[in-house]
């Protein structure tokens, strides 16, 4: 999208603009500064994708995630009001739901693709071992995607993006109270996932040192 604009980026140097809040730079860009949007991607792009990548566990799928976040931002950026939210706030709403569509999607294919999953042809000892191994990668990357939605969300935004319980509240539009109960809940059934798989993942006969 920037770089069809490339010599719209070097009207204004780009150190006069970072000190600038994001709805300021997004106002600018509403009404034509696309060395707004530059600053803006550079700022934001960063936090967005780590964010979308937490959530999906896929590095590719958080991008497009990511991309798509922006480019929703760029076509509503004529219509913000200034002082109703930050952009910030906006942005992560936008990422949450597109994940949860995601995810959505993931599990109705997974749910259509279990009858067609190949026998284990290898089951010698060696082979065991690196398949346990692997899966206990896979439930460690997985365990926050087989949380609820709500409370994945609020795990990630606490604990992982380090934003306040107000912040959270606002991105998920709801009270600071739930977003508490939704952490607290969200801990507590993380660790109800990954104890339930003990014996699963090979736990079982390592004692107490597992």
């Amino acid at each position: 999208m920037l770089a069809g604009n490339a010599r719209l980026l070097m009207t204004m140097p780009l150190d006069d603009l970072t000190d600038l809040s994001d709805e300021v730079l997004l106002a600018r860009y509403a009404q034509g500064d696309r060395s707004a949007a530059r600053v803006l991607v550079l700022r934001l792009s960063p936090r967005v994708l780590g964010y979308a990548a937490r959530l999906l566990g896929d590095r590719a799928e958080a991008e497009d995630v990511a991309q798509e976040a922006l480019v929703r931002l760029w076509k509503i950026a004529p219509d913000w009001r200034a002082g109703e939210a930050q952009v910030t706030t906006w942005l992560y709403r936008v990422v949450t739901n597109l994940v949860t569509d995601r995810h959505r999607a993931r599990q109705r294919r997974a749910a259509t693709a279990l009858d067609e999953a190949p026998e284990v042809a290898d089951a010698t000892p060696g082979a065991v071992a690196q398949m346990i191994e692997a899966d206990r990668m896979a439930a460690l990357d997985t365990a926050l995607a087989q949380l609820p939605d709500r409370q994945r969300q609020a795990v990630v935004l606490r604990h992982i993006e380090g934003m306040t319980n107000p912040e959270i509240a606002a991105i998920m539009e709801i009270g600071v109270e739930a977003v508490e109960s939704l952490t607290a809940r969200g801990k507590r059934a993380l660790t109800a996932i990954l104890s339930g798989q003990r014996a699963a993942l090979g736990y079982e006969d390592e004692g107490a040192e597992a």
